[in-house]
């Protein structure tokens, strides 16, 4: 069954450079587990390099390409493009203009209601994406911008507005939405990027894969974890088990079943990034610990944010009551730590490796330390930019701070410093009795 699907997908793919396609309905593959919860087709919109617009449908669980559409010129040279919802595209010209393209139908034929200039220049994205949440972002010169988009149908600056340049640093060969504020994202070397975007300046980065996507020319994501790489012509599916861990490892491939083996040739091509959402695996609540016992990473993190939110003053002989007020702890940095441990005892800096095992800094994981015997000790809470060594962390700091959540490098950044320590003295530690979850 699979062999005929895949036959039927490369036929049909050939068709697409066609001057006229009509209605095409693929054979059935058998269905994968998909990570996403889609309400129906997933919607890709893209431009022909003769400047006509094309619509295609894709089944997200099986990924059999449904039907592609093709319909009139643009009448621009189109630059880069953003999909706001099922009827509605933003195009920006390489004269720097901004075009609405308004979609009638897209059934068994795409026609246009009609196409609105909003701005007349300054629109130089080189990359444009939108994230289905009210976000539009795009990349200039290694600089990624971000938009609100208020209206389903903006008709200028009063809808798409707030203007910011979130950071520099951008050079991405690929960009697309993969949910609320959520970019994924291809580089030349091959790596497959996702970003969480809080605010300017502020974002996290994750390394999804180090290498093997330099061929994707085109990458588009309808959301709840669904990818779709374009290769040498070919598109091919991909599916993330879990889109909001910041790993890689649970990424499914399909290279004997692509979309198509070929055909796929437009210049752009954008997805409705809202079409598809992730919903998490419903789990038990976790048995909260007991002092001395095995904790969850999560109730790690939560009792820090408990200590943290109280703004405990700092103390070597001062003890405050943990968030269950069961027990106290000593007030200083490593009391804090074995606070957000639920350790047996208020260790110091001294003796945590006692209770814990040394492991690689590149192995951090929320919940662990990082320890230097020099007299300091902080939380890890999670990573920024990982292949940056950028984290950030939370520690009862200095008498005059008291608890603090930080920013920084593994090397320390500039001044080779972390916390007020030499970051070449901290050993990353691992609570003996810290378990996933």
């Amino acid at each position: 069954m699979r062999s005929s699907s895949r036959a039927l997908r490369f036929a049909a793919g050939l068709a697409l450079t066609a001057s006229t396609l009509s209605l095409v309905t693929l054979g059935t593959a058998a269905p994968a587990q998909a990570a996403a919860i889609c309400g129906g087709d997933v919607s890709v919109y893209g431009v022909l390099a003769d400047g006509r617009l094309t619509y295609t449908a894709i089944s997200p669980n099986t990924g059999d390409r449904v039907k592609t559409l093709i319909g009139p010129d643009l009448g621009f040279e189109p630059k880069a493009m953003a999909t706001l919802n099922f009827n509605t595209v933003l195009v920006t010209s390489t004269s720097g203009a901004l075009y609405r393209v308004d979609v009638q139908t897209n059934n068994t034929s795409l026609g246009l209601a009609g196409i609105t200039k909003l701005w007349d220049s300054g629109w130089t994205f080189d990359k444009m994406t939108y994230d289905g949440a009210g976000h539009l972002y795009g990349t200039v010169a290694g600089q990624l911008h971000r938009y609100n988009v208020s209206q389903a149908k903006p008709a200028g600056p009063e809808h798409i507005a707030k203007h910011v340049v979130i950071d520099e640093g951008f050079v991405l060969r690929t960009l697309a939405a993969a949910g609320d504020d959520v970019l994924v994202a291809t580089t030349s070397d091959g790596k497959l990027l996702s970003y969480q975007i809080n605010g300017v300046g502020d974002w996290e980065r994750s390394d999804l894969k180090a290498s093997g996507w330099s061929g994707v020319d085109s990458l588009v994501s309808p959301g709840g974890g669904l990818y779709y790489g374009r290769t040498n012509g070919g598109m091919y599916w991909y599916h993330d088990a879990d889109p909001t861990d910041g790993k890689g490892d649970d990424i499914a491939y399909h290279p004997s079943d692509p979309v198509d083996a070929s055909g796929w040739t437009q210049t752009l091509l954008s997805a409705f990034a809202n079409d598809c959402t992730y919903q998490a695996p419903t789990t038990p609540p976790a048995t909260p610990s007991t002092k001395g016992g095995t904790i969850a990473r999560s109730e790690v993190i939560s009792r820090a944010l408990n200590w943290l939110a109280r703004d405990i003053p700092y103390s070597q002989s001062a003890y405050a009551s943990d968030p269950d007020g069961d027990h106290t702890y000593r007030t200083d940095c490593s009391g804090f730590v074995s606070m957000a441990w639920h350790a047996s005892t208020s260790y110091n800096t001294g003796s945590l490796p006692s209770a814990s095992a040394t492991i690689a800094k590149s192995d951090l994981q929320p919940g662990d330390a990082l320890n230097t015997q020099s007299g300091h000790v902080v939380l890890f809470e999670k990573w920024i930019d990982k292949a940056a060594g950028k984290f950030s962390y939370i520690h009862e700091s200095n008498p005059n701070d008291d608890m603090m959540r930080g920013q920084d490098y593994l090397n320390g950044g500039t001044d080779g410093r972390i916390a007020g320590h030499a970051a070449s003295g901290y050993v990353a530690l691992r609570y003996d009795k810290i378990v996933n979850g």
